[in-house]
């Protein structure tokens, strides 16, 4: 039994609570300590849990449920030596109750000796009746060991004794997928819907699947069945929302991803959705509008930020674009997506100096993308800092060796700075690499171009 605050039977919680105010002790049978536990370990309050382990333990010294209380303390606070100790000492008292198998599997899986624990599981289901939970740690430590045929068996075992199992559904899911078992997935729960017609999560599932193979009028009809199996189903209608954005039916998917809002709290998701919906039909007022209520509603959410900064840069409103990405900024200033559009935004306004430390910010964060660090090196070209734009190249290069762009531009800085060898060799590199690319020569170093030593070397090279 779970006790709660809420409940009028919940007597021995209330006087337990009321003891440790008046520190009066008071009696409780062992099986009261134990939903008092039980009920703080649900809670998370580990400090109460512990209090009432010790109280229990105090009037209660030889319960055996009580002392594995004991060890899932000890398992929680990553002590397993002493969880280890308290167990043979258990075990030799009461060597066929099957708690203390679980613990011991999860001392070993705590350990990450994961096959271990399976072994001690294994055991564990030869003592017990509810062979459903024994079967999922199995399945558990099998993903921990990336063994994801086994798991799935196992979890389909949960399934074969609790039908209504939906986290073993998941979980048999997700291991199918992981496999890219697609095919294998739809059959299985095809047969699972055969047993269980009206299980909405099942539904819900292959859907998934089906959107995953591209198969977009099955992915609907799974997702019909799974709302009519239970029309209050947030995710059923979330889902048929991006397969009908998907099909380009957008005033459909607006009114899906609506009825989530009606259903539960609005979510930034659908919120978002619908604003990408709304600008497709080029309703731009209804767009911003959502945009708007996204951010409002998880201003952590980077997608709702990134979509309303591009809806005013496609309209080429650079300034509000700007002044968004920045509010974005000020929220997570450690987010690489922000700090691109950033740099972008401010290159489209001439703000030479701003983009380039936007710039250099996306690399310090570990955007390292080859348009990322040309960029940087042109606008430091253009700030007139040559030997910086020559230190961004060469930290490129390591990331693109035999880079025709890049060597290109290290020719055209080092000639510029009056280092002939090194140009020289970046001249000849960038040449054997891509010919084709000796225009950025011209177009960055127009006056390196004319030079008549540059002149020499292009035309031993075209030899």
């Amino acid at each position: 039994m779970e006790l709660s605050h809420n409940d009028n039977n919940n007597l021995p919680l209330t006087k337990f609570e009321s003891m440790l105010k008046t520190n009066h002790v008071l009696f409780f049978d062992s099986e009261e300590f134990e939903n008092i536990i039980h009920h703080y370990l649900n809670q998370g309050k580990i400090a109460l849990a512990k209090k009432a382990i010790k109280l229990g333990l105090d009037q209660h010294p030889t319960s055996i449920n009580l002392r594995l209380f004991k060890v899932e303390i000890y398992v929680f606070e990553n002590k397993l030596t002493e969880a280890d100790s308290l167990l043979n000492d258990l075990y030799t008292i009461d060597p066929k109750n099957e708690e203390i198998y679980i613990q011991k599997a999860n001392i070993f899986s705590k350990k990450d000796d994961h096959e271990q624990a399976i072994e001690v599981l294994k055991q564990a289901l030869e003592l017990t009746n509810d062979v459903v939970d024994i079967y999922s740690l199995i399945g558990m430590e099998y993903l921990f060991l990336d063994q994801y045929e086994n798991a799935k068996t196992f979890f389909m075992k949960c399934l074969d004794v609790d039908i209504d199992d939906y986290s073993a559904l998941y979980n048999i899911i997700y291991c199918y997928e992981f496999l890219n078992q697609n095919e294998d997935a739809i059959s299985y729960l095809n047969t699972f819907l055969d047993k269980n017609p009206y299980c909405e999560v099942a539904w819900h599932q292959l859907g998934k699947q089906y959107y995953t193979l591209k198969d977009y009028n099955k992915a609907l009809t799974a997702y019909d069945f799974a709302i009519i199996s239970d029309d209050t189903f947030v995710g059923a209608y979330l889902e048929r929302g991006k397969v009908l954005e998907h099909l380009k039916q957008y005033e459909d998917a607006i009114e899906n991803y609506t009825i989530t809002l009606k259903l539960e709290e609005p979510t930034s998701f659908a919120l978002l959705r619908i604003g990408n919906c709304y600008e497709k039909l080029e309703n731009f007022d209804l767009a911003l509008q959502y945009y708007d209520r996204t951010v409002h509603e998880d201003p952590l959410l980077d997608k709702g930020w990134i979509a309303i900064t591009k809806f005013y840069n496609k309209k080429g409103n650079y300034q509000k674009a700007l002044f968004f990405i920045n509010k974005a900024i000020n929220i997570d200033s450690e987010n690489v997506k922000y700090w691109k559009l950033y740099s972008q935004i401010n290159h489209r306004l001439a703000f030479y100096e701003e983009a380039e430390r936007g710039y250099k910010k996306t690399i310090d964060l570990g955007n390292y993308e080859l348009n990322t660090w040309l960029s940087r090196g042109d606008l430091l070209i253009k700030l007139g800092e040559p030997q910086a734009a020559i230190f961004n190249f060469e930290q490129a290069i390591e990331f693109y060796p035999e880079n025709a762009e890049l060597e290109y531009r290290l020719a055209g800085l080092y000639f510029t700075l009056k280092e002939h060898d090194k140009g020289a060799f970046y001249l000849k590199n960038g040449f054997k690499h891509n010919e084709e690319y000796t225009f950025i020569l011209e177009e960055l170093f127009p006056n390196v171009s004319n030079e008549l030593l540059v002149k020499n070397i292009l035309k031993q090279i075209y030899k």
